[in-house]
């Protein structure tokens, strides 16, 4: 049987230590394609060398010619400008919109059935961009983020709570910046509600310390942004892709219609609940929030909107 062939661009932290994650799963044959060739050869050879240590065979090539990608089953977006201490992720708007537009337009060209997972920030302005400019149907365009978000606010609950992290199920849904939404009502210890082990004021610094939470490891490295974190969710979303797994995640999709108008975003992507299998957005499921839920949505989707009005698009 063919293994399936999927392309990361950029082999910048997080795609060369995505590639690793997928190759060690065995997951499908890997081209890891950067602007600069050398950097991507570079890496793929480096991960391919692990191979007979850590026992998988599949394979992982290094390129900078997009037409070795063609006939992806799955696109990641990973290239672009990183954030620097001090910048917001909007800040990148422009610089990565080019970087992202003329990618949209090498994966519509070489790979016109792939699922696209979009991971350049402002992510979700990045994720509509890329819908655009491909033309794709929506559900096989989506922006990884609620994955991270949701895991780094499970993490700090575990760190907070002292309970394992494998008993937290925490979700965080919203546009991918300083005001994304941890719902407090759906987030468990074991299925018990996370206010049985949290006072209102612990989970409040958590939530904010997880709104936070790539801006906290941006001046802490100095140096770029977080990477093993977002490799791992962008594996997670990829495994629900290709292994139909039907898993429910937190992702930037486009809400229209029905979804669009309960969410009151239509037209644009932000972070919502999906069912997420091998035809990529399964469903969207609409979520009965509380009021002040609903306040701090409507404050992330002005947000989301704020930025998509400025894209040249």
């Amino acid at each position: 049987m063919d293994r399936k062939k999927i392309t990361i661009v950029g082999a910048g932290n997080i795609g060369a230590t995505l590639a690793l994650l997928l190759a060690r799963r065995e997951t499908a044959d890997i081209t890891l394609i950067d602007i600069n060739e050398g950097v991507a050869k570079g890496k793929a050879l480096d991960i391919m060398e692990a191979s007979p240590i850590l026992g998988f065979n599949a394979h992982v090539h290094g390129t900078g010619d997009y037409a070795e990608t063609a006939g992806s089953d799955v696109v990641i977006i990973t290239a672009g400008f990183p954030r620097k201490p001090g910048m917001s992720r909007d800040d990148l708007l422009f610089k990565n919109f080019e970087v992202v537009k003329s990618v949209s337009e090498q994966i519509k060209k070489y790979s016109p059935d792939a699922f696209v997972i979009v991971v350049t920030n402002p992510l979700d302005a990045m994720t509509y961009t890329a819908l655009k400019v491909t033309g794709f149907p929506k559900n096989k365009v989506m922006g990884m983020a609620g994955v991270l978000d949701s895991a780094r606010f499970a993490y700090f609950i575990s760190e907070k709570t002292g309970i394992s992290v494998e008993n937290i199920n925490a979700f965080v849904i919203g546009g991918h910046g300083d005001d994304m939404v941890p719902l407090r009502k759906f987030t468990t210890v074991a299925g018990m509600p996370v206010t049985k082990f949290l006072s209102k004021e612990e989970l409040e610094e958590v939530i904010q310390r997880t709104r936070f939470g790539g801006g906290e490891i941006v001046r802490l490295l100095k140096t770029g942004s977080a990477f093993y974190a977002p490799a791992a969710s962008i594996l997670e979303m990829v495994l629900a892709i290709l292994w139909n797994k039907r898993k429910i995640l937190s992702a930037s999709v486009y809400l229209d219609g029905e979804a669009g108008e309960y969410y009151g975003a239509s037209g644009l992507c932000v972070g919502v609940p999906i069912i997420l299998g091998k035809e990529g957005v399964e469903e969207i499921i609409k979520l009965d929030l509380t009021d002040e839920e609903w306040a701090d949505w409507r404050k992330s989707v002005e947000s989301v909107k704020r930025l998509v009005e400025k894209l040249p698009l």
